[in-house]
């Protein structure tokens, strides 16, 4: 982990200080908040800012998310300080630590702040294969592509193949491609020279640069300009990149990773994606199964999670029953792990009592789970009739599926010409021209007031 101290705090927290770095951590100062920005411009980059709460942290706040650099930050000051504090958190800063500080609950304040697990929480065997692969591929720099539905884990696993390789000690670093717009993406992962571009305040160090050395994650990749995806395909092949407003190139040692929730192959046939780029990338593929294709990690994930979350809100540890055990196993879960940690976090709050019931647990909607599983059974079977009719339709000419459609509707309608025009959207001398056309062919046609129960 990488701490980043901004203002007059070095005393105040030497034996915190020294505590992280005993853990491994790294930790630079910065005096001021421009010199924290050049720091992080540099690419230098930093897991956790511990800021002096005199120092303007909604200034700073406001900075960062101009530059788009995203990084917690711990407000840290006296108890006389109750403002400043109170308007560090409003600006969005984390978290608060009076001082003079006890050097153990800042330990403990930085680790619930900045630490992110790389373990797998894991019990059913289609996960554990996806696993054990990712065990024998960890230690090599060969790209690898991760895919599956949103809410996977696909970044957990991500963060697991770096924890395990060989450039653990370096750093991590992730974009969201989808999260960008396209003409800030290019920089964001290239970085810029001082004037590129208007906004170009200062030199900023891109993804690439601010990865060398470790590992480079390209989340949600599916979703970069095909544009810009060709000089992503050059940087990857030949390891050099071109800062934005940059005269020479930059070389890099990194290794990446990429993520997508779509079929990658189709978006190469439909023009999408670079067919050259998806072989690059796709050196290892990962394919995380959803949720509901492994329900031995619904429960231990939901217990996990139910752990988790009453201790962080402060209550009695709170279990699961066997019946609310048996309906999340029922449960669709289409928004993968995501959605079931939210789901337990609910059921935490809503829980009366120690044991979760079923009652407790609802969709944001405020539907059970029961309803949820119910929906999703009905959606499916809509959808398997609708692929059903349509293939009924394949190998069949507009002008038989005209007929039946037209021929259907009139005996819905009881034989009324003008009823069954307007259903159809067609002018009733259209429907007459059409019905006229049958009867020579010798096809039956409904009379007013009569019904026959085949089109054919």
């Amino acid at each position: 982990m990488r701490l980043l101290i901004v203002g007059g705090l070095e005393g105040q927290l030497s034996q915190a200080t020294k505590m992280a770095m005993d853990g491994g951590a790294k930790v630079a100062h910065a005096a001021d908040i421009d010199v924290a920005l050049a720091s992080l411009r540099s690419g230098k980059g930093a897991d956790l800012l511990l800021v002096d709460v005199m120092v303007d942290i909604p200034e700073l706040l406001a900075k960062l998310d101009a530059e788009r650099i995203h990084i917690p930050v711990v407000a840290c000051g006296t108890e006389t300080n109750a403002a400043a504090a109170v308007n560090a958190i409003r600006a969005g800063a984390k978290e608060y630590i009076p001082l003079p500080p006890d050097a153990e609950l800042i330990a403990a304040v930085i680790a619930a702040v900045a630490k992110e697990s790389s373990d797998f929480l894991y019990r059913d065997p289609a996960m554990a294969k996806v696993v054990k692969l990712a065990d024998q591929i960890a230690a090599s720099d060969a790209s690898v592509l991760i895919t599956g539905e949103s809410g996977t884990g696909k970044e957990v696993m991500a963060k697991y193949l770096h924890a395990r390789s060989r450039r653990a000690a370096k750093p991590f670093i992730s974009i969201n491609c989808a999260a960008i717009p396209e003409h800030l993406l290019e920089s964001e992962l290239f970085g810029h020279e001082k004037g590129a571009f208007t906004g170009a305040v200062a030199r900023r160090i891109g993804k690439f640069e601010e990865a060398n050395g470790g590992t480079l994650l390209l989340d949600e990749i599916s979703e970069m300009d095909f544009r810009l995806q060709a000089k992503l395909l050059r940087a990857i092949q030949e390891r050099l990149i071109d800062r934005v407003g940059g005269s020479k190139p930059v070389p890099v040692n990194i290794r990446i990773l990429a993520t997508s929730n779509r079929d990658l192959p189709t978006e190469v046939r439909e023009g999408r994606f670079r067919e050259d780029l998806l072989f690059r990338l796709n050196v290892v593929n990962l394919k995380l199964p959803p949720l509901r294709e492994r329900p031995g990690d619904i429960v231990a994930l939901a217990d996990h999670f139910v752990a988790k979350y009453s201790q962080a809100n402060g209550l009695p540890q709170r279990v699961l029953s066997q019946t609310a055990r048996d309906e999340l196993l029922r449960a669709p879960w289409d928004g993968n792990v995501r959605e079931l940690e939210n789901t337990l976090h609910r059921a935490v709050l809503l829980s009366s009592g120690d044991v979760i019931e079923p009652e407790a647990i609802l969709m944001p909607d405020g539907t059970g789970l029961s309803e949820a599983a119910q929906a999703h059974s009905l959606a499916s079977q809509a959808a398997q009739a609708a692929n059903a009719a349509n293939r009924a339709l394949v190998g069949r000419t507009v002008a038989e599926v005209e007929q039946e459609l037209i021929l259907d509707t009139l005996n819905h309608c009881l034989g009324n010409r003008t009823h069954a025009a307007n259903i159809l959207g067609i002018s009733i001398r259209t429907l007459r021209n059409k019905l006229n056309q049958y009867a020579d062919e010798g096809v039956q046609i409904p009379a007013p007031g009569e019904q026959r129960f085949s089109a054919a």
